[in-house]
């Protein structure tokens, strides 16, 4: 039971507030904060903090000793190496619109690509590893997304909404078919246009939703947000995909789950992500990155309707997120002001715990004890004894529990 040094990657859409105000440095940040991340992920792994101050890499620790960190369970089903990496994920900006590949398109994405002699690293290099990667994102603040493909019915209602020359065909593509397979031929359509079609389509689109928005239309939520994309990234194709994605605002602990397939987008707020431990991702716009659309479209789930979203299912003081993903398993504790329960959060296989409000008192049944404040993490070895959890004062207390899924 060990802190954690976690490392901050600073991509140009993250936030300069958020991540240096929860690690408590100064604000703002010099430059974008986008991600904090905890876990073995190869690129930038965690350091776990010895009692006297000294550092050693976790995916070291992982390597030297797979079933005392891992469990044997766990070590033996994903090859010595922990499955998860959890995030906070400050977006002040969109992300790329992303899917990500299922266990068997990735294996044989990598086969094919590692055949071919593609360099792990090259930018066109669409399976730098050959597993999963599904993920799920819990709202810390109110968290605005794209994800998953719309009714197809709602989606023809949005298309006439803002009708214009140019799009009127393709609403008479969907209505002729609303259905997986409508929405694949109008997407493969759109991000297939020649530039020089998409030049003269794109303007009317944006047009048509500004309009729609001084009208304070039915859509204004979703056409504000073409509007931004299409200010960020003129002359993308992502932005007429955007059209047919469920349009999501996430309260505080609400989350969803992208699993392979998902089309998705994040538009901007705080969340904690937790995700299976790979840089397989399939871009299909707003990005200058490689985006490859026949792969793309082999990956893609044409699954349409609206985006589930969940709370948590509470099991007494924890509230779990479930999903089908082996990888992974995310639970969260919150304790109200004045609330000092003590809860057992550690029974069997690897763990982190993050907090994220307040802070905390670890104690391990051999009496070991971790203080954890806000913004801090602590790696939990299957190989420790369980530990309890309880706030170290009564202001309002919240921590994260990431553990293999299925292990």
């Amino acid at each position: 039971m060990e802190l954690l040094r976690n490392a901050v990657r600073p991509y140009a859409w993250g936030s300069r507030t958020t991540i240096p105000e929860l690690l408590g440095r100064p604000v703002p940040a010099p430059h974008p904060e986008a991600e904090l991340w905890m876990g073995a992920h190869p690129g930038d792994p965690s350091h776990v903090i010895g009692p006297d101050g000294t550092e050693r890499s976790l995916l070291e620790l992982v390597e030297a000793d797979p079933v005392g960190q891992l469990g044997t369970t766990c070590a033996g089903r994903w090859g010595g190496r922990l499955p998860f990496l959890l995030k906070i994920l400050a977006a002040e900006e969109p992300l790329s619109m992303q899917a990500h590949p299922s266990a068997a398109q990735a294996a044989e994405g990598y086969a094919r690509e590692e055949s071919a002699g593609i360099p792990r690293d090259a930018s066109n290099r669409n399976y730098p590893d050959p597993t999963a990667k599904p993920e799920l994102v819990c709202a810390l603040t109110e968290f605005h997304a794209l994800a998953g493909f719309r009714d197809p019915e709602r989606t023809i209602s949005l298309l006439k909404a803002i009708e214009t020359p140019g799009l009127a065909k393709y609403a008479v593509l969907l209505e002729a078919q609303p259905d997986p397979a409508g929405l694949r031929a109008l997407f493969t359509t759109w991000i297939t246009l020649p530039q020089a079609a998409l030049d003269e389509l794109l303007p009317e689109v944006l047009d048509s939703c500004v309009k729609h928005v001084q009208e304070r239309g039915e859509f204004d939520l979703e056409c504000r947000t073409i509007l931004e994309l299409g200010e960020s990234h003129p002359r993308d194709a992502g932005v007429l995909a955007a059209l047919l994605l469920n349009r999501l605002t996430l309260s505080a602990g609400e989350a969803i789950y992208l699993p392979a397939g998902n089309l998705h987008l994040y538009l901007h707020g705080t969340a904690v992500e937790i995700l299976a431990n790979s840089d397989n991702i399939l871009r299909c716009g707003l990005t200058p990155k490689h985006v490859d659309v026949p792969e793309l479209l082999r990956v893609v789930d044409f699954a349409c309707g609206e985006m589930p979203v969940q709370s948590g299912e509470r099991e007494e003081r924890m509230s779990v997120y479930r999903t089908d993903a082996p990888e992974f398993e995310l639970s969260r504790i919150d304790w109200e002001a004045g609330d000092g329960g003590e809860v057992t959060v550690h029974d069997v296989g690897p763990q982190i715990l993050l907090c994220t409000a307040g802070g905390l008192l670890v104690t391990a049944d051999d009496g070991e004890q971790v203080e954890l404040r806000r913004g801090q993490s602590v790696w939990l070895p299957a190989a420790d004894p369980a530990v309890r959890v309880r706030p170290l004062s009564g202001e309002r207390t919240q921590v994260f529990r990431a553990t293999a899924g299925t292990c």
